[in-house]
């Protein structure tokens, strides 16, 4: 795409929860209109939007309705039909193309993307049945990870074996009555981090400063930046960003996720071709939010260099940390406090987060784990 998309002009977002709201809040900021598609009346990014289309993603008169009104589409997240967006491209511009998606929506091809640009995944085998699941488990050695090939997020859609004799069998056919699944094994794990990246149709870049993440459950709780990691595992971490940018010919914002091992050794776990959870921070801790970025590179705008202002934490705010969260807020000056404005509350679901700028993100980070919110 060689036209710019100056404020004034329409954007088109698929999809209406907390990253559409950045995103909108984004670009409102900066004068665009903007129109959301969601099923779900009222969604979070609706809220703060000029108007919505309420329909299913896979309802494609409707995403030419959509397409037809902006004057340039985006989404928020990977599960986006290719198809369809091939479809409304007819209609409007899509600076983001399918490549990202079609590589990212599968597994098998996204590690094997990875791999052929000359970059680490941990060991990992595709199966069928529960005679390729032995086998794999006696190539890799426990513990193993079995993940389904399509979907799954925060955990869903996977089954960590830690026992091979003492797993329960059914839960392992379940998975692959769901089709081919891949077996990964289990590294000995010193961090996880992401690094986030954006760019414009011309292809400069705009590249965040490397976030480190823990988990609970397999989903996200705390990000903290910069990340505590060797000069080695960074300049090797930018130069993967850098170029499976590139190579998904990337407009707008992605996240690629990264295990590091207790030998210092760096593997690519997943890319999202879309802003991301662990970025959230960089709203309030760099000169640039990932969600500015992601609307300055699907409207082909000048990409800025990226600062980090202040060393940040990140902790999420699940349904059963948000009310508890909001009874404390004003004993907390040094909260940025983010509710995503969800209709329904339910435990681990994401409701929003807060944000807190630190010159001591250990002490920062001991004060999360001390606070008793985030015991629940």
């Amino acid at each position: 795409m060689d036209k710019t998309i100056l404020p004034g002009s329409t954007i088109g977002i698929i999809g209406g929860g907390q990253l559409g709201q950045m995103m909108s809040f984004c670009a409102k900021e900066m004068g665009y209109k903007v129109i959301i598609l969601d099923p779900q009346e009222n969604c979070s990014a609706a809220q703060v939007s000029d108007d919505q289309i309420v329909a299913q993603y896979s309802d494609v008169d409707q995403l030419v309705e959509l397409a037809k009104r902006c004057d340039v589409l985006t989404y928020e997240f990977e599960n986006v039909d290719a198809a369809a967006i091939n479809e409304v491209k007819k209609y409007t511009q899509v600076p983001q193309g399918t490549k990202a998606l079609k590589v990212t929506q599968n597994r098998i091809s996204e590690k094997d993307f990875i791999e052929a640009n000359g970059f680490s995944t941990v060991p990992h085998v595709v199966i069928e049945n529960i005679f390729e699941y032995h086998r794999g488990v006696e190539k890799l050695g426990a513990p193993v990870i079995l993940k389904t090939i399509r979907g799954g997020y925060d955990g869903k859609g996977q089954i960590l074996v830690t026992d091979p004799e003492n797993v329960c069998y059914a839960d392992i056919e379940h998975l692959l009555m769901q089709g081919p699944c891949m077996l990964e094994k289990k590294i000995n794990l010193e961090k996880e981090v992401s690094v986030v990246v954006s760019a414009n149709s011309k292809g400069d870049k705009s590249i965040f400063p490397i976030i480190e993440n823990v988990h609970r459950h397999n989903i996200l709780h705390l990000s903290t930046c910069p990340a505590q990691i060797s000069e080695k595992s960074a300049q090797h971490i930018y130069n993967v960003a850098e170029t499976l940018a590139e190579k998904l010919e990337l407009v707008g914002t992605m996240c690629i996720e990264f295990f590091i091992s207790d030998e210092d050794e760096v593997f690519v776990n997943e890319i999202a071709p879309r802003p991301h959870n662990s970025g959230h921070l960089t709203i309030e801790a760099c000169n640039i939010s990932q969600f500015d970025a992601h609307i300055r590179g699907v409207c082909n705008l000048a990409m800025p260099q990226v600062e980090l202002l202040k060393p940040a934490a990140m902790v999420n705010l699940l349904g059963q940390h948000l009310e508890p969260a909001k009874k404390e807020l004003s004993q907390h000056p040094e909260w940025h406090f983010h509710d995503y404005g969800k209709d329904a509350v339910k435990e681990n679901r994401k409701m929003g987060h807060i944000t807190i700028l630190s010159d001591d993100l250990e002490k920062t980070k001991q004060a999360i784990e001390n606070n008793s919110i985030w015991d629940v």
